[in-house]
């Protein structure tokens, strides 16, 4: 069978399932790691610090030698690093004195890969002919979506029939996603943002462009207004359900990964018949809603359903900048998408951090950690109109 660009968009859709899977597998073993290791909670939080902060490395690293490799060997790379990592998780701890250290070692190995699929998998769409980008991009990052619901619900199920005791053998099943993708990569026709005789933006061209500082600052904003509420999901899971923390920690952040990814592939079926900066503006409102819910809601099950519609939310956000920025910003190349998913994981790292910080300054008190998280999902609307007034055609 002749594999055709269809089949390069469905090793993309795969490959954002395997992101999903280095990002959420790790942390539903939190609790395992520290009764099977020892190890303290201090360290086990440091694990989702290594990872997201390799990944963000290697964002700012791979414009250096992603157009000089190509694209082909380097999303090879990333499934190689992705499946070496899952497959040395479960191994590595028995090697070292202190487990922690494997640990560790094996979160650097998968995250580079993690680190390199973020920044790989939207510009092989992009650059692959299919009749609508910003329908293919926002059904593309929606399994990423899908790819963390089947995470949580699969290694749930797992832990249930056979126990946490025995979660190496799942880790090295979630191996299997990026061995498998690897070979399907190999085969698949895989195109270059620049095509061959034009030039792509150099950093210090694409730097002077005003455009992309704006996209910059909407990707920055994206990133927090998702992961300011996302990040504490389980909470108000916890508190709006009265279910367990265990159960909270498995409704909240599926539920918020369900709603987004709903997002994702209603704007991925019917994108041609919607206005893609309408449809976000809208997205920006409904959020700002969502944040004033869960802020000043009396009943926790409001709060709650507050989280999930901030997932609906913000669905659009993130690939709708991207789609974005495409148009705006001819040939910016890989470092354009580099730069934006940078931005992207700086916002997500720096909304959570916000709401964390204020709601500890408040004496614990979420919910005004939450409104401070506010600032962002504002910020996104303020410029959305500002550009729009600048500039009402695009």
């Amino acid at each position: 069978m002749k594999l055709t660009y269809k089949h390069t968009v469905y090793a993309c859709f795969t490959g954002y399932i395997v992101q999903a899977i280095i990002n959420n597998f790790a942390p539903l073993l939190f609790l395992t790691f520290q009764t099977s290791y020892n190890i303290p909670l201090a360290k086990i939080t440091l694990l989702i610090t290594l990872n997201f902060s390799v990944q963000l490395i290697t964002d700012l690293l791979s414009p250096l030698f992603i157009d000089k490799i190509g694209y082909r060997v380097s999303v090879v790379l990333a499934h190689i690093f992705s499946a070496l990592g899952l497959v040395l998780l479960p191994v590595l701890p028995s090697f070292f004195s202190d487990p922690s250290t494997g640990l560790f070692i094996a979160v650097i190995v998968y995250a580079v890969g993690g680190g390199l699929l973020e920044v790989l998998i939207s510009p092989i769409v992009e650059a692959s002919p299919t009749d609508n980008k910003e329908k293919a991009m926002s059904l593309l990052h929606s399994f990423y979506c899908w790819g963390h619901v089947g995470v949580v619900l699969i290694s749930t199920l797992f832990f249930v029939l056979f126990g946490t005791v025995n979660w190496m053998y799942l880790s090295l099943f979630w191996a299997l996603v990026p061995i498998a993708n690897t070979f399907f990569f190999l085969k698949v026709p895989v195109n270059h943002l620049i095509a061959d005789g034009e030039r792509g933006l150099t950093l210090n061209e694409l730097f002077k462009t005003k455009a992309f500082w704006l996209l910059i600052v909407l990707m920055v904003c994206a990133g927090a207004s998702e992961q300011g509420v996302s990040q504490w999901a389980s909470v108000f899971a916890e508190r709006g359900l009265g279910v367990s923390k265990t159960a909270g920690d498995l409704a909240g952040p599926t539920l918020f990964a369900l709603m987004m990814g709903l997002s994702r592939l209603y704007y991925g079926k019917y994108g041609e018949k919607i206005h893609l900066a309408r449809f976000m503006k809208l997205s920006i409102v409904l959020c700002i809603a969502s944040y004033l819910l869960i802020s000043f809601s009396p009943f926790p099950v409001l709060g709650f359903i507050g989280c999930a519609l901030c997932g609906l939310s913000v669905g659009i956000l993130w690939p709708g900048t991207f789609s974005t920025a495409s148009k705006l910003i001819k040939n910016g190349g890989t470092s354009m998408f580099a730069f934006l998913a940078l931005a992207g994981d700086l916002g997500c790292g720096g909304g959570p951090t916000l709401v964390g910080l204020v709601s500890s300054a408040a004496g614990g008190n979420l919910n005004t950690g939450i409104l401070a998280g506010l600032a962002f999902p504002v910020l996104l609307l303020i410029l959305f109109i500002a550009a729009g007034r600048k500039n009402p055609q695009k």
